[in-house]
């Protein structure tokens, strides 16, 4: 009998090929959702429904934490916004290893891992220090040489690309360091002469 995984999704791109590799495996695999670092919450929203949508086509499956737990993240943030990836992967992943073990899952894991702009030197030691507290293994593997794979599998499907890693700081410095092309001045600084100066 294959061993149940439970597999955290940050977004179909990042899963589609995650979901794979751990079946290749031979793990029996329910993909979980739940994401409280995304903002906002029409972002969120979006990047669920493409889950969603990929969930029918491939025919995995799909729970989703009803809860979108904004103002705990935001709280966590805002008081060290430096650590703000730890506390990320910490709230993530906590949940997604509570969830595994009330679901007498043995193992579980993340799509994260896949993504070449997050950092693997935190994911797992937050992995681990969720499997102490929980009580379920964590699988880590380094899967981000495979992150184009993953797309390759997602473009013909049409699913929303989102352009930002998730939070309303990695939103903004997406767009403050690769600001698309504008035609109405959106992303322009302000001009000196409308600046506001405190004495």
């Amino acid at each position: 009998m294959s061993e149940k995984l439970l597999l955290h999704a940050c977004c179909c791109h990042c899963a589609a090929y995650t979901i794979q590799h751990w079946k290749d495996l031979g793990y029996d695999l329910t993909v979980f959702w739940y994401n409280p670092n995304i903002h906002p919450y029409t972002e969120h929203q979006q990047r669920l429904v493409a889950l969603r949508k990929m969930s029918e086509i491939q025919g995995f499956k799909l729970i989703e934490n009803p809860n979108y737990d904004m103002v705990d993240f935001l709280k966590l943030v805002t008081e060290k916004p430096e650590n703000r990836c730890y506390y990320c992967f910490t709230m993530r992943l906590q949940e997604t290893a509570r969830m595994a073990r009330e679901m007498n899952m043995g193992v579980f894991s993340t799509s994260l891992l896949i993504s070449p702009l997050q950092k693997h030197d935190l994911l797992p030691l937050v992995g681990k220090e969720q499997e102490q507290k929980q009580n379920v293994n964590f699988l880590y593997e380094d899967l981000r040489k495979h992150y184009s794979d993953s797309r390759r599998i997602t473009k013909p499907l049409g699913l929303y690309t989102q352009k930002y890693c998730g939070c309303i700081l990695s939103e903004y410095e997406r767009y403050r360091d690769f600001p698309p092309k504008d035609d109405d001045g959106l992303y322009a600084p302000a001009p000196r002469e409308n600046l506001y100066f405190c004495d």
